[in-house]
């Protein structure tokens, strides 16, 4: 079931298509503000519905007549501002029955709303999919009922007026236990006693607007700007925790490549019937849909995409449905591109088109408006999504998605054409498309490839090879651009080119160096076009799509298995659109090599010429078992499905069915349309068929592959290797919440005394540390082969000269140029234990926890590596550090510049450091620094705009951490920051009070630096002042005794240090400094930013009382003010 389907009920025929097409012919837009009572019980609704209407509509001078549909069992109980007319009578409801009645409203001049009150019952069953089309889903146009609500365009439940899309407020009531879905943002949710009352706006215009509801579990999680959610109808964590973070992954791959999500969420509601709809900002999906493994990487991310293409970007259907084919492409598409199967995905397709599309059933793109058949899907889908990988390659990938994004950010919320899109493309790419489009989109059929007459002649200088490509489909030849490989002799990589062609045949001559051996006209099915059959292995479509398939009996089966085989070949009569003819064996004498045959059963009479066909693909069949693949499979505990071409007519193909059990054969009926693509099937017998081995024929004898001259029979035939392909846009890691704060919780907890520099419970977390690194796959990056970084050092009193250890990982580079480069990834993971060396004086003795500061920016560091390690191959070696010693003045980061060989410290592109991350809430995420490379502003800016989260940027860095060592060693550096806090290096700081969802947020932040910075082969642009040597600070020097109780705003940029917040009972709060004050002066020294303000307070005594300048409100005051010990 790939991809998913967008609503489409044929319960309401070609009226309600054409209603659709008319409903998206204006942009101008309705809006809906309603206030609903739902009653599931009794299936009634109640709505009072203001409408305004668009002001194009609206007439100052004259009367307004409007028509609009609604619902056949809504009542209108009032109307005010308004006149309304039902238009229908008793004879044309008899004549022509629907699910709505027509009505027209009347508008006195001026008159810009009007009120209706309406309300009756909506319970439509569910009804069983359609006979035509084996991938419906059961559907119904709406329904109130104690198991759930669905209501949507096809309800006629609000009024539908022709020529206008809608915006809304839907102000809901449904019973207290119920939650209610719509598009737009939540805006409230709240219960009384007896009712659950929540609101849902839109404000961008829809086309449609829907309202789910049920007994839900909601789960939220917050990325960015979007939030996640999941309604399951049973509570299921783990289930919801997958979805969640695969939305956030989709999304985020999305949002780089195509530019900001247009909705404020993605919802995956679980419903009570088998479905697979999309909407706007939410999906529906069955039951047994969402649990399908394979849906979270294939179905589920082409729903969300549709909110770009199709619920962001409106299509016009009556110029075509350039939506799904376009979704497909970028979703289906580039998930099988990223798994390396992107030709194996597109051979399906055209190998879809070939099967079913005959000259009866094909149509052009252009009248594409839904699927509805397999044929109908093979073009709507498959044909336009071929149509978008050509033009990728034909303009290459950076115009490619330019256009996109152009495309999308001019029509978003806003209907479009493929004219439109040839305008944008040809306008992008400064290259008329017109040729192109027309003959893809407005014209039917395919072009069908002939190769011949290929030679390879030996010249002065090497070999000519020469040869002819032939269009042999009837009408005009296509322009195409065709994509051309050669093998040459001795040599293990092809020469891969293109060919134009734009007339009926084209000659080809091409100069090579060495001899050409082997010539391959579109190897990896770049080009849509007809399939020649040899490029085909033998499948199941092949028997679905048959023009009139002959389906054999087994006369010598038993009674039962014999009625079981006859049943399946009825439902499918009735199914399938093709016409099958049911035959018993003994009625015919040899099997016809014009028609393609099902044969059922193990004791079908013409077994043996279907296993004589199976021969090349090494099938037998013996005492009872089918071996296949090596393996043995007894008849009695499988069922099989066998697939092979006809021997005497490669273009027919034999399919052979077998079961010895009725129920099993029972279940094949409808688990077999599923599998068109395979070649052959094994089913476990078990009270449910469960499919044990799949696969595909190799397809050896492609017409349009040619072998040049002699080949030594001892000799393998030898196939160049063609040039890897990147997709489009990689999936960006998912972050997990759960993971970091068990990191966090580990590091944090009362056992490990809160990590003090020299104990033995910071030696424990250093060596929890180094075995995550371990498992996580990076290579040792200390001493002796290890992880630790070792070595003694003088920290002063009272501990003396201890032990301090670094932990270092690496994840190598692959650029040989680039050889001795790297970007440093560092958290330090120290804190103050119970109180040395930076305590309050009243916290002395107390155990430190040290939950964000830093156990927070550790966890960040290990769930990055945690998920780039496995994938990424980046150019410049990535080094991850967690550093000892950083309250005690840097220690750990200064020594691992000093010791550092193999990375040296002229070779360090970056360092990123992560500390005290793990309060954000719903502050951006600060990066201090930005302004030690040029470039770093930018690459922050982009991964704000990449990934939704705002980014406050910092140019300065104001050393309190162990970027401020890689500054003064000349490194550009940066530190990421959530927010200040009044636990800062106290007791509270603990883990109740992480923000995990600000954890996913710093991490994709950091996700994206490091990925760019990386893989940038140019080295930034160092924005530093020289530096000059410094005495390295111990613990005794420096250290800050007083207070003021401020809380610096770390986003403001001006002169001074501007107040965020100011701590209870400090002596900020007695002198009555607040939030926005903008201290300008202190003891009688300027200040001009965060360092020079630590640095003054450094120099003064608890207990003094000092002079302070500040600005309020464009004011400058002063006041005197006595600090008080930190």
């Amino acid at each position: 079931m790939k991809p998913l389907v967008r609503i489409c009920f044929t319960l309401l025929g070609i009226l309600f298509c054409l209603f659709s097409m008319s409903v998206l012919a204006s942009t101008e837009t309705f809006h809906h503000q309603m206030h609903i009572v739902l009653s599931p019980d009794t299936s009634e609704i109640r709505v009072k519905d203001h409408i305004t209407v668009p002001e194009n509509m609206q007439n100052q001078k004259a009367s307004v007549k409007l028509d609009f549909i609604l619902h056949q069992d809504l009542v209108i109980k009032e109307v005010q501002g308004a006149k309304i007319e039902s238009q229908e009578t008793n004879t044309t409801a008899r004549l022509h029955p629907s699910l709505f009645k027509r009505y027209t409203v009347t508008l006195s001049p001026q008159a810009k709303d009007f009120t209706l009150q309406f309300q009756g019952k909506i319970h439509h069953p569910v009804q069983q999919p359609g006979e035509e089309y084996a991938r419906s889903f059961s559907y119904t146009p709406g329904t109130i009922s104690s198991e759930g609500v669905f209501l949507a365009n096809s309800t006629a439940w609000y009024p539908q007026f022709n020529g206008g899309l809608v915006s809304f407020k839907l102000d809901i009531q449904a019973p207290v236990d119920w939650h209610i879905i719509s598009q737009g943002v939540l805006l409230q949710e709240h219960q009384s006693d007896s009712m659950q009352h929540t609101v849902w706006e839109e404000k961008y215009p829809q086309d449609d607007i829907y309202i789910v509801a049920g007994r839900y579990q909601r789960y939220t999680q917050s990325s960015g700007q979007l939030d996640a959610m999941v309604y399951l109808r049973n509570p299921d964590v783990t289930l919801a925790r997958k979805y969640l973070d695969v939305t956030a992954q989709y999304i985020a791959m999305y949002n780089k490549l195509l530019g900001p999500y247009p909705y404020r969420k993605f919802a995956l509601v679980e419903n009570f019937w088998e479905t697979g709809y999309g909407m706007p900002s939410f999906t529906l999906l069955g039951s047994k849909v969402i649990r399908l493994p394979f849906i979270l990487h294939s179905s589920y991310p082409h729903e969300i995409l549709h909110n770009y293409w199709g619920n962001g970007v409106f299509v016009d259907y009556t110029q075509g449905n350039w939506s799904e084919g376009l979704t497909a492409y970028l979703a289906d598409h580039l998930i099988n591109e990223q798994k390396n199967k992107g030709e194996e995905y597109r051979r399906d397709v055209l190998q879809k088109y070939a099967d079913f599309v005959g000259k009866e059933k094909d149509f052009p793109i252009a009248q594409f408006v839904s699927r509805h058949s397999a044929s109908s899907e093979a073009v709507g889908y498959g044909k336009t999504m071929l149509f978008f990988h050509m033009l990728r390659q034909e303009l290459g990938d950076k115009t490619f998605v330019n256009a996109l994004r152009k495309f999308y950010q001019q029509f978003k919320f806003k209907q479009a054409t493929f004219k439109d899109l040839q305008t944008i493309f040809s306008t992008v790419a400064d290259k008329e498309l017109a040729q192109s489009f027309t003959q893809w989109i407005e014209r039917s059929g395919a072009p069908d490839l002939k190769l011949s007459h290929v030679e390879a002649k030996r010249t002065n200088d090497g070999y000519t090879l020469t040869a002819q490509l032939e269009q042999v489909q009837p009408g005009q030849p296509y322009q195409l651009h065709i994509p051309i490989a050669v093998t040459l002799e001795g040599k293990n990589q092809a020469i891969q080119s293109h060919i134009d062609m734009q007339q009926k045949v084209q000659a080809i001559q091409l100069h090579f160096h060495a001899r050409p051996v082997r010539i391959d006209i579109d190897p990896q099915f770049d080009i849509f076009r007809r399939l020649d059959n040899r490029e085909i292995p033998a499948a199941l479509s092949q028997g679905f799509g048959a023009e009139k398939p002959l389906l054999i009996l087994p006369t010598q089966a038993s009674q039962p298995v014999l009625q079981a085989y006859r049943s399946l070949a009825e439902n499918w009569q009735k199914t399938q659109s093709n016409a099958i003819e049911i035959v018993l064996d003994e009625a015919i004498t040899e099997l016809p090599t014009n028609r393609t045959i099902w044969m059922m059963g193990w004791q079908n009479k013409f077994r043996p010429e279907m296993l004589a066909a199976a021969t090349q693909h090494s099938v037998t069949y013996e005492s009872s078992k089918l071996k296949l693949d090596q393996q043995n499979y007894p008849t009695t505990e499988h069922a099989v499905v066998i697939t092979a071409r006809q021997p005497r007519n490669s273009d027919k193909t034999l399919l052979w069915v077998a079961s010895d059990h009725p129920q099993s054969i029972a279940q094949l009926a409808s688990k077999l349309p599923h599998y068109r693509k395979y070649s052959y099937l094994v089913f476990k017998r078990d009270d449910e068929l469960t499919n044990i081995h799949k696969g595909q024929w190799t397809v050896t004898q492609s017409p349009l592959t040619q072998w040049i001259g002699p080949q030594e029979a001892t000799q393998p035939q030898h196939i160049g290797t063609l040039k890897p392909r990147r997709a489009l846009a990689e999936l960006p890691p998912v972050f997990s919440e759960s993971r970091m704060l068990e990191d966090i919780q580990y590091l944090a907890d009362e056992s490990l005394k809160g990590r003090e520099l020299g104990s033995p419970e910071l030696d424990i977390a250093a060596s929890y540390i180094a075995k995550q690194f371990q498992q996580i796959g990076l290579l040792p990056g200390g001493d002796e082969n290890g992880y630790f970084q070792t070595w003694q050092q003088l920290v002063g009193e009272p501990k003396g000269t201890i032990i301090l250890r670094n932990i270092i990982g690496i994840m190598p580079g692959t650029n040989p140029q680039l050889a001795g480069q790297s970007v440093v990834v560092g958290a330090h993971y120290d804190h103050l234990g119970t109180g040395w060396p930076d305590a309050r004086a009243a916290n002395q003795g107390k155990i430190h926890s040290g939950a964000d500061d830093n156990a927070s920016g550790v966890a960040v560091m290990l769930e990055l590596a945690r998920h780039i390690a496995p994938k990424w191959q980046p150019e410049r070696s990535i080094i991850f550090v967690a550093f000892t010693g950083e309250e005690a003045g840097l220690l750990g980061s200064r020594h691992y510049l000093t010791q550092t060989k193999k990375y040296p410290v002229d070779k360090i592109t970056t360092m990123l450091n992560l500390d005290t991350v793990g309060r954000l809430n719903n502050s951006p995420v600060t990066v201090f620094g930005t302004g030690s490379a040029r470039e770093l502003v930018h690459i922050f800016r982009g991964a704000s705009f990449v990934t939704g989260i705002p980014v406050n940027m910092v140019p300065n860095d104001f050393g309190s951490s162990d970027q401020a060592a890689f500054i003064q060693a000349g490194v550009p550096a940066i530190q990421l920051f959530a927010t200040a806090h009044e636990d800062y290096h106290t007791p509270g700081d603990t883990i109740d009070k992480i923000d995990s969802a600000g954890l996913v947020k710093v991490a994709a932040i950091l996700k994206e630096g490091v990925e760019y910075l990386a893989n940038r082969i140019e080295p930034l642009t160092i924005a530093l002042p020289s530096q000059t040597s410094e005495p390295k600070p111990t613990p005794s020097q420096g250290k800050r005794k007083t207070s003021l109780g401020t809380v610096p705003d770390f986003s403001y940029s001006g002169p001074g240090v501007r107040i965020d917040d100011v701590l209870q009972d400090s002596p900020a709060q007695l002198a009555q400094l607040q939030k926005g004050d903008i201290v300008s002066k202190l003891a009688g020294q300027s200040i001009s930013d965060l360092a020079s303000y630590a640095a003054v307070l450094k120099t003064l005594t608890p207990g003094q009382t000092v002079e302070l300048q500040y600005q309020r409100d464009n004011q400058l005051k002063t006041i005197e003010i006595t600090l008080t010990e930190r």
